[in-house]
């Protein structure tokens, strides 16, 4: 499918690749191969048949024996000098590259390429092929191509490291996943502007595919005209499994990537490799190449490398992978996210975690996902906050977990309001100020999402007034502004459950402040027969003081003219503009109205005779309960003996005797003790 590539390999003491050894201990013009078992193409008969799975090699034993230290000790341990059957089946790299290193012990050309270099330097290792049994062995002669060629191209890099995921744990023992892992990193972080490398890339949709004589000449330094984008490296690197791309990730966030463009590999890689992520027409593509492309290059005006050279077509279905398999994904995925807060959308970060949930991640896992979630839930739309329950809830959608991930963004926000800033005063209160702002214009996006998001589950008939009570409630006063949406939600809510108690319809409206509603939205509680009468009243009278606060409003404004002829002006301008439907309403709810005044009157006048009444008794509580007073002819005789003192005080005033003359004595009455 490719050679290796002309950077890599011309100028270098290694034959162009091929490998040769001019000692042989046995003259061979190559080897055939006849069904199942490969053969040796010389006069001398074989003496040593190995076999590795369902193939055979028919050898001889001293080529071998030469340059193979474990074939020296699986011969000579066994002590038996007639040992011709010899089985290899845990050698790494399988038949293929025990075929070629068969041919380089027998002197044979072995063309290395990019293909071949990880399974061949494996095999090496594992035949024990070292300097000490003879000079310029294999594994020197495959280090040398792996340290010289491979590691200095980018799609040699590529390759090699793809080709070692049949050969763990061998490949990482000999280092070649870290080197590779290295080299494709420090590639990867270079300036787009240097770039001489050839590279697949990922076509605009607005572009055919080139024709395949085109895109031999497409690289970009032969075309000085298209530049490259900082994407350029995302087809090549999305082709390695989960375990190898996360070791090169980790490499280039140690180099010091831009966080945007790993939050940009990271959604191109699990869009490849899940293929339930994404839906027609979600654009979580388009999402991830706006994202990755942040410096002002320009993708449009670019035709792609080498295309299909490395991964194939952007058209090509990606194979079919296992839950397992796309469990592991996820986990690594979720474990190698930027920490900053825009690496990536959250749109992707919902439908990870819908993935997560389908597919039983590890809980720990899925609650660092959440709080990701949580940190930009202003972001978030509707149709990804809707996933289904897949545990055993009795609801459609799965409720709990938009109220952890409401929580969530509650704690995130007071942890950024109250975190100190350093800096001197003015710059603080300024900060302060745009945070608050920003907070409460997050808060408010989040509360009409929340409400969207009522509307629409209030249609399970499952889902139950707790839960719905919560989620209305968890957020402040202050995020909303308007709760149309919420009097949608709870207009919903009680079409899907006309069987609430009149103490539950109740209940679930104290979640709507009637103060905040726009005119359309009470106009239609004016007439929902669903609503209790008490909010039903509490709409109208909110809606009487908003229209008397405007008249009184716009009276003021005409200052030129009487203070009733605007009144009786707007209020008739008012009525015209209202429909005939709510016009109807409006006397329906009059007649309501004046109905509660008169049962209102009624009970006043109870209650002013019932209060009358309690005057009244408690006036002869208190006459009953007063100390008693002394007897009635005591007071009596008390006035008469005054009287009797002042007529004979009156009487000595009068008397004609000398002012000097003695006073008659006066003599004690005797008062009977009764009268008859």
């Amino acid at each position: 499918m490719w050679e290796s590539e002309s950077e890599s390999v011309s100028g270098r003491d290694y034959g162009n690749g091929v490998l040769s050894n001019t000692k042989r201990g046995v003259k061979t013009d190559g080897f055939e191969q006849k069904g199942q078992s490969w053969y040796v193409e010389t006069d001398i008969p074989s003496d040593l048949l190995v076999q590795i799975g369902d193939v055979s090699f028919h050898l001889h034993k001293y080529p071998l024996l030469s340059r193979s230290g474990k074939m020296n000790r699986i011969i000579y341990e066994t002590r038996d000098e007639e040992l011709s059957r010899i089985a290899l089946n845990d050698l790494p790299g399988g038949w293929d590259a025990f075929e070629l290193a068969a041919k380089f012990c027998y002197g044979i050309a072995v063309d290395l390429t990019a293909t071949n270099i990880s399974g061949l330097r494996c095999a090496a290792e594992y035949l024990e092929m070292t300097e000490d049994l003879e000079e310029g062995n294999l594994i020197f002669k495959t280090e040398a191509f792996l340290s010289y060629v491979v590691l200095s191209s980018w799609r040699d890099s590529i390759l090699v490291l793809k080709s070692c995921e049949r050969l763990s744990p061998w490949a990482e023992n000999l280092q070649i996943v870290r080197r590779c892992s290295e080299s494709i990193a420090w590639k990867a972080c270079a300036n787009p502007k240097g770039i001489k490398w050839q590279y697949t890339g990922r076509l605009p949709t607005s572009v055919s595919s080139p024709k395949w004589n085109e895109m031999k000449d497409s690289s970009p330094s032969r075309n000085n005209q298209q530049l490259v984008p900082p994407d350029w490296w995302f087809e090549d690197v999305s082709i390695l499994r989960i375990d190898h791309f996360v070791r090169v990730i980790t490499a280039i966030k140690v180099k010091g990537m831009r966080h945007e463009l790993i939050g940009a590999i990271l959604m191109h890689y699990a869009t490849k490799w899940i293929p339930g992520l994404i839906k027609e027409g979600s654009g979580l593509l388009d999402d991830c190449s706006n994202s990755s492309i942040s410096n002002g290059s320009s993708s449009s005006s670019w035709k792609g490398g080498l295309h299909m050279i490395v991964s194939g077509s952007r058209d090509e279905v990606p194979p079919t992978v296992q839950a397992k398999d796309q469990r592991m994904i996820i986990e690594s995925l979720i474990s190698i996210i930027p920490q900053q807060k825009d690496s990536v959308s959250c749109s992707f970060l919902l439908r990870l975690l819908r993935m997560a949930n389908l597919l039983k991640v590890a809980p720990a896992l899925v609650t660092e996902l959440e709080k990701r979630v949580g940190m930009q839930f202003e972001q978030a739309t509707l149709a990804d906050l809707l996933i289904p329950s897949y545990n055993k809830s009795e609801t459609l959608y799965d409720v709990d977990l938009v109220q952890r991930l409401l929580e969530h963004f509650l704690v995130q926000e007071q942890t950024e309001s109250s975190s100190p800033c350093r800096s001197s005063l003015s710059d603080k209160h300024m900060h302060d100020a745009n945070q608050r702002g920003t907070n409460l214009n997050a808060k408010m996006r989040v509360a009409k999402l929340v409400d969207s998001y009522l509307t629409e589950v209030s249609r399970d008939r499952n889902l139950s007034l707790t839960k719905f009570q919560v989620l209305a409630e968890a957020l402040p006063e202050s995020a909303r502004t308007c709760d149309d949406g919420l009097y949608r939600a709870i207009d919903s809510y009680l079409k899907a459950h006309p069987t609430l108690s009149e103490h539950e319809r109740k209940r679930l409206c104290r979640v709507m402040d009637c103060q905040k509603l726009s005119i359309d939205a009470c106009m239609h509680a004016a007439q929902n027969e669903r609503l209790p009468l008490r909010v039903v009243v509490q709409v109208l009278f909110s809606e009487q003081v908003k229209i008397s606060n405007a008249i009184s409003s716009s009276s003021l404004k005409d200052a030129g003219e009487s203070h009733y002829q605007p009144l009786v002006s707007n209020r008739k301008t008012l009525l015209e503009a209202t429909p005939q439907s709510f016009q109807e309403g409006w006397t329906t709810a009059k007649k309501d109205i004046n109905t509660l005044k008169f049962e209102l009157d009624t009970m006043k006048d109870k209650y002013l005779h019932l209060q009358n009444d309690m005057d009244n008794l408690q006036k002869q509580f208190d006459k009953i309960t007063k100390p008693k007073q002394g007897s009635g002819w005591t007071a009596g005789w008390k006035k008469l003996s005054k009287l009797t003192k002042m007529t004979h005080l009156e009487s000595q005033e009068n008397s004609p005797h000398a002012p000097n003359a003695e006073p008659t004595r006066k003599t004690p009455r005797r008062w009977r003790n009764s009268i008859s």
